[in-house]
């Protein structure tokens, strides 16, 4: 009985809480229609307040894609590493297989021992 009244009082008295507290409107940055201003300082704070949203978003995105670009980088430099490292396993294998070849083709070209033709 007691975890049945808990499960409906509390939630509420969250919403008693939430009521209480007084909501504000917020102002949402964005681009304004600046033309509806009918006083030219409202005009001209409008413009204002749209120029630093434009700048302050492009400034956002020339971070962004630096990041980006630097993360980049990052990663070519690691690949080329990479690829130094694979090639030069490559180099050593066709090495190897040349030499093993080579190998082979002088024990089938030498005579058979003498002891082999009796």
């Amino acid at each position: 009985m007691l975890l049945r009244s808990a499960s409906v009082y509390v939630p509420m008295l969250l919403l008693a809480t939430l009521a209480a507290v007084p909501l504000r409107a917020q102002d949402v940055p964005g681009i304004e229609i600046c033309t509806v201003e009918k006083t030219m300082e409202r005009r001209t704070s409008c413009l204002q307040s749209n120029v630093d949203f434009l700048q302050k978003t492009i400034t956002k995105l020339n971070l962004d894609h630096q990041q980006k670009l630097d993360a980049a980088g990052r990663q070519i430099d690691a690949l080329k590493t990479s690829l130094a490292g694979l090639q030069k396993t490559l180099l050593d294998l066709q090495a190897a297989q040349a030499k093993a070849a080579e190998d082979l083709k002088k024990k089938q070209d030498a005579p058979p021992p003498k002891d082999a033709a009796k």
